[in-house]
C-alpha cells in the first residue's frame, strides 16, 4: 500500500515528520511504500543526514505550506502547491491509500471536504481518540475537536461511527456506548445532552448503556463515549496535561504512561471518504512513525466498507 505524509504539517515539521518516517519505514513491508509530500530538497537532505536512503520512498515536491495561523479554507485554497493541498489530490486520485497530517486540523478537514468528501449518509465526519482504561484497554472518545456545535443527531451517528470503529479496527465485540454527561441519571445535563439521550436510548444500532460520567472514560463501563467536538477536546487536553504534570513531578506509573499522545499516534477522521489521520500538533517522531503504522492498521481492517454497509441498512 502507498501511505501519504504531510512532511510540512506539525510544531516540529519536517524533521521530526522525516524521522517518523525513516523510523516506520523501517517496521513496514517491503511492498509498502511511504508518500513524502514538501520541499524535495530539505526532505532529501534531512534523509541523507540520518542514514536512510532516499530511494525507500517516494518524494512529492510541494514548495507551499499551511501553517497553524493560516485559516483553513483560504490556506486550501491559495496554496494549491502546498504538501497538504497536493497530498489530498493524490488521495483523491487513489494515488496513495491514506494521508496523515500532524498539521492544521481546520486545513485537514477543509482537505478533506473539498477532495474525497465523506461517505454517503454521513452528517458530519469526526474524530476518535483513544485514551486508557486503568485495568488496561482503551477507551474511545468521539468527537475530540471538528464539531464544536455538534447537534444530537450528529452525535447519535459519532456514536454509530465509534462503535464500527472500535469493533473492526480494535477488535472490541458488541461495544458499550455511552453519552458523556454531568450524572449517570436520564434527566442530568443540558438541553443537548437531554435531548440526545431521547434519540439514543432504545437504538438498535449500537450498544447504548446511557449517561457516562466523565470518570468513566478511564474505567471498564464503556468502550465508546461520545460528545460534541469542545467538550472531546477539552478532555483530551486536559487528559494529557495532566499526565504531563505527573510525569514531570515523577508520579509514573502504567497508566499515566499510556496517557502519552504518542502512543497513539493520529486520530482517524471517521465518516471521511478516505483513510484521514489527523495527529497531534506537537508530535515528535515517536509519533509520526506511530500515525504512519496506525494509517496502515486502519486501512488494512476496511474500516470504511464496514462503515458504508452499515449506513446503507440504517438508511
Amino acid at each position: 500500500m502507498r501511505i501519504g505524509l504531510d512532511v510540512m504539517g506539525g510544531d516540529f515539521a519536517p524533521k521530526a515528520t522525516i524521522l517518523g518516517a525513516i523510523l516506520a519505514q523501517k517496521e513496514l513491508a517491503d511492498d509498502d511504500k511511504i508518500v513524502l509530500f514538501g520541499n524535495k530538497d530539505i526532505i532529501t537532505k534531512e534523509i541523507l543526514k540520518n542514514g536512510a536512503s532516499v530511494d525507500c520512498f517516494e518524494i512529492i515536491n510541494a514548495e507551499d505550506v499551511i501553517d497553524m495561523h493560516d485559516k483553513p479554507i483560504k490556506a486550501f485554497t491559495h496554496k494549491p502547491n502546498s504538501s497538504l493541498a497536493l497530498g489530498f489530490s493524490y488521495l483523491k486520485d487513489k494515488k496513495i491509500d491514506t494521508f496523515a497530517s500532524a498539521g492544521n486540523t481546520g486545513a485537514m478537514l477543509i482537505g478533506t471536504m473539498y477532495s474525497v468528501g465523506v461517505l454517503e449518509g454521513i452528517l458530519r465526519p469526526c474524530l476518535a481518540a483513544l485514551l486508557p482504561k486503568e485495568k488496561g484497554g482503551v477507551t474511545v472518545l468521539v468527537d475530540v475537536g471538528v464539531n464544536p456545535d455538534a447537534k444530537p443527531e450528529n452525535i447519535y451517528q459519532f456514536a454509530l461511527l465509534g462503535s464500527i470503529y472500535a469493533k473492526y479496527a480494535l477488535g472490541i465485540d458488541n461495544p458499550k456506548v455511552g453519552l458523556l454527561n454531568i450524572g449517570e441519571e436520564e434527566e442530568k445535563g443540558n438541553v443537548q445532552s437531554q435531548a440526545t439521550i431521547q434519540l439514543m436510548k432504545g437504538s438498535k444500532d449500537f450498544n447504548f448503556l446511557g449517561n457516562s460520567e466523565p470518570i468513566e472514560i478511564f474505567k471498564d463501563n464503556f468502550d465508546i463515549i461520545v460528545c460534541d467536538g469542545f467538550v472531546g477536546n477539552l478532555i483530551m487536553k486536559h487528559t494529557e496535561a495532566f499526565a504531563r504534570t505527573m510525569l514531570k513531578g515523577g508520579m509514573i506509573n502504567d497508566f499515566i504512561k499510556r496517557c502519552n499522545y504518542e502512543i497513539y499516534g493520529g486520530l482517524p477522521l471517521l465518516g471521511a471518504n478516505g483513510v484521514v489521520i489527523i495527529g497531534h500538533g506537537v508530535s515528535n517522531e515517536r509519533a509520526i512513525k506511530t500515525m504512519i503504522l496506525q494509517s496502515k492498521t486502519i486501512y488494512d481492517s476496511k474500516i470504511n466498507e464496514h462503515i458504508g454497509k452499515v449506513l446503507k441498512s440504517t438508511l
